[in-house]
């Protein structure tokens, strides 16, 4: 974990998704640092977390990852914090959110977030991914995960004006090992906090990318109709992680959405 910016200022905790580490903030962070608190953090098995805290077993659920989060933020005794998940870390915001019942959280920020990957068709949910797009998914990760995530950091990052960023996310890829990046892949893919959406009592800001092969432009307009108190705003920037693709966008979105009462 690392904090920058002013101390006593207002808190942000942001919180990564699937494949990456807290460096994925990078470019934004230079919005925020001057008037903010900024905390950072490694899920276990990321970044420069401890791995020898990592157990396949225990993190095999999202509510393993939720149970450090909020360990993290309680042992720094925040409170009225802002947390700002992006792709699966939105989901750990949510169900962070729904425990804490605005004890430390005052709002929240979700970047091209899913409540749910997987389709669901007994209920009509489309969330992109049918069971056999995930098996594929999944085959891939296990058979070579270098390979992987070759072929598909440029296809998530959709910036083709901007090269080097589908480098530094094949870097961000590289950084984890591929024990923990299977596993992680089935976590994020596999989770489902549809339920939780309607006890999310603070509130939330919806930023949907466009072109985001991850997380359909449709299922941002879900979050806005399920979340109780949402707004949801739609960046021109492209591909699934706009805070290296569009930092200037991105951080103009939320620090908007910073100053309503």
């Amino acid at each position: 974990m690392r904090a920058y910016g002013p101390e006593g200022g207002p808190v942000l905790v942001f919180a990564h998704g699937f494949g990456t580490d807290q460096t994925m903030w990078a470019r934004i962070l230079p919005w925020f640092t001057d008037r903010y608190r900024v905390v950072l953090l490694d899920h276990v098995g990321s970044g420069g977390s401890d791995q020898s805290a990592y157990d396949s077993a225990t993190y095999s659920t999202l509510d393993a990852y939720v149970d450090d989060l909020m360990e993290v933020c309680a042992g720094l005794d925040l409170a009225d914090a802002t947390l700002v998940g992006h792709s699966v870390g939105s989901m750990m915001a949510v169900s962070a959110a729904v425990r804490d019942q605005g004890r430390r959280f005052g709002r929240l920020v979700l970047l091209t977030a899913s409540p749910s990957y997987l389709d669901h068709p007994e209920d009509g949910y489309v969330g992109g991914f049918n069971s056999q797009d995930l098996d594929d998914v999944f085959e891939s990760l296990d058979a070579n995960y270098v390979v992987w995530a070759e072929q598909m950091a440029p296809v998530y990052m959709n910036a083709p004006h901007a090269p080097e960023l589908d480098r530094e996310i094949q870097g961000s890829f590289g950084r984890i090992s591929p024990r923990i990046a299977r596993d992680f892949a089935r976590v994020a893919f596999l989770s489902d906090v549809r339920h939780l959406l309607a006890d999310v009592t603070v509130p939330v800001l919806v930023l949907q990318s466009t072109d985001d092969v991850v997380t359909p432009d449709h299922v941002g307009t879900y979050l806005q109709k399920e979340l109780p108190n949402s707004t949801l705003v739609r960046l021109a920037a492209t591909g699934h992680f706009p805070q290296s693709s569009a930092p200037e966008e991105t951080a103009a979105a939320i620090l908007e959405y910073l100053k309503q009462p």
